[in-house]
């Protein structure tokens, strides 16, 4: 068994026309993996979230790039996604964390949604976001085996 982690990584403009990419990329590397169909799915929403977020909030309107990096180590996906534009500075960990379970959705901090939906959809996620230096959010599927018997 091979126990070195593998990355691929993607350099691309951000913008829209590119989160396809992404995607198409996010299934070939899953699909080797073994993930679900709705595995793949829900990691592809996922994905598109944190991609969207860097294109319409980094970097408004003077353009520039988004890092993706697709790391396999063992039967775990990790897809971090990163931009040096402007950080998101209004995520609260402490309110991140407490989801939206007990919550109106008039609640929600407003573009806060895509976070809730990417913690909905992966094992584990992070946001890292320091002022000058971006935002890093970092996405985690661990692939769940099937214990069917023939």
């Amino acid at each position: 068994m091979n126990a070195e982690v593998q990355r691929v990584t993607l350099n691309l403009p951000a913008t829209a026309d590119y989160v396809d990419i992404v995607r198409l990329n996010l299934y070939g590397v899953a699909s080797k993996m073994g993930f679900s169909y709705e595995d793949i799915e829900d990691m592809k929403v996922a994905v598109s979230e944190a991609c969207n977020n860097s294109v319409l909030y980094a970097y408004s309107h003077e353009g520039g790039m988004v890092e993706v990096v697709f790391e396999v180590d063992g039967e775990t996906l990790s897809i971090t996604v990163k931009d040096e534009g402007a950080s998101f500075e209004n995520m609260n960990p402490a309110v991140s964390r407490a989801g939206l379970h007990d919550k109106e959705l008039t609640e929600a901090q407003i573009g806060g949604l895509g976070f809730y939906l990417m913690q909905a959809l992966m094992d584990d996620v992070s946001v890292e976001s320091e002022t000058g230096k971006g935002t890093k959010v970092v996405l985690v599927k661990r692939l769940a085996r099937s214990e069917e018997k023939v």
